[in-house]
């Protein structure tokens, strides 16, 4: 009987992780992390989506530099996952959690052209960019150094991929 009960309470231990922040702290940040996390895996799979279906006289060009940058999304999903698990947080567990916290919107079009994709896309990342900006405030307001650390490289890097959106539908388009 001993065991059973063990197993019980192993199984509803919580899952407040030791830190140096407080709980509401732990609250918002995580928050912050698991919006933003929806917002990276529905920006991975529309990336992926374009990706699949590019077409025309640039489709090699196109379709490498958005299985490029749909890789670089994806990296960035395990550490901000696991960032939120090291707050004591809990974070995303399906794929209806991540459609009820995504600002990015999907794009179920049957056909957009390659210049309208590359055009989302980088509308997309912008808004991405400002998305982790506005968690990095929260992560400044409540002393939170690493979470700051971690997106400071990941808005260098969603910066670098508006940049090269920008210059690609610019001389595409």
């Amino acid at each position: 009987m001993s065991d059973k009960k063990e197993i019980i309470e192993r199984r509803a231990a919580s899952l407040k992780t030791p830190t140096g922040l407080g709980d509401d702290a732990r609250h918002d940040i995580s928050a912050a992390l698991n919006a933003l996390l929806a917002d990276i895996v529905a920006l991975y799979f529309k990336t992926k989506n374009f990706h699949w279906h590019m077409s025309g006289s640039s489709f090699r060009d196109f379709h490498l530099l958005l299985d490029e940058q749909s890789d670089q999304i994806y990296a960035t999903v395990d550490p901000i996952a696991e960032r939120v698990r090291k707050l004591g947080g809990r974070t995303l567990h399906s794929v209806g959690e991540v459609t009820r916290l995504q600002r990015i919107p999907d794009n179920d079009a049957e056909f957009v052209t390659p210049p309208d994709m590359l055009a989302e896309l980088k509308e997309d990342n912008l808004s991405l960019t400002g998305y982790m900006r506005a968690a990095h405030e929260v992560c400044g307001e409540h002393g939170d150094v690493a979470t700051a650390s971690l997106l400071e490289n990941f808005i260098d890097e969603a910066e670098r991929r508006v940049w090269f959106l920008f210059e690609t539908v610019r001389t595409t388009g």
